[in-house]
């Protein structure tokens, strides 16, 4: 473990955090709904707007954390990327901690 922090980084004040948008409700909202819902400056956009868009992920926090052995190589034999999916399960159990 390196004795230097890791530096935080500041989040653009303009770029959502994760979670902000009730993602569950708007799958569920019709294209009229949400039209009529928009505010005016988002309404009537050109079919390609968003065409360019890049969507940026939260920066990440890097930390040591110790895990038993066969946890860490369930996620390790499931391919590349295991991080991140360890970081997937973690933010599923704070969501439905957050429910209750």
């Amino acid at each position: 473990m390196s004795a230097r922090p890791t530096e935080e980084r500041p989040i653009h004040p303009k770029v959502p955090s994760r979670g902000s948008a009730d993602l569950d409700r708007l799958r569920r909202m019709s294209e009229e709904e949400i039209e009529r819902t928009s505010p005016p400056e988002l309404r009537n956009l050109p079919a390609d707007f968003w065409s360019q868009a890049v969507v940026v992920p939260p920066p990440k926090r890097a930390i040591s954390l110790r895990v038993d052995k066969d946890v860490l190589e369930w996620f390790r034999a499931r391919g590349p990327r295991y991080q991140t999916h360890m970081n997937a399960v973690l933010r599923a159990y704070v969501s439905r901690m957050e429910e209750r």
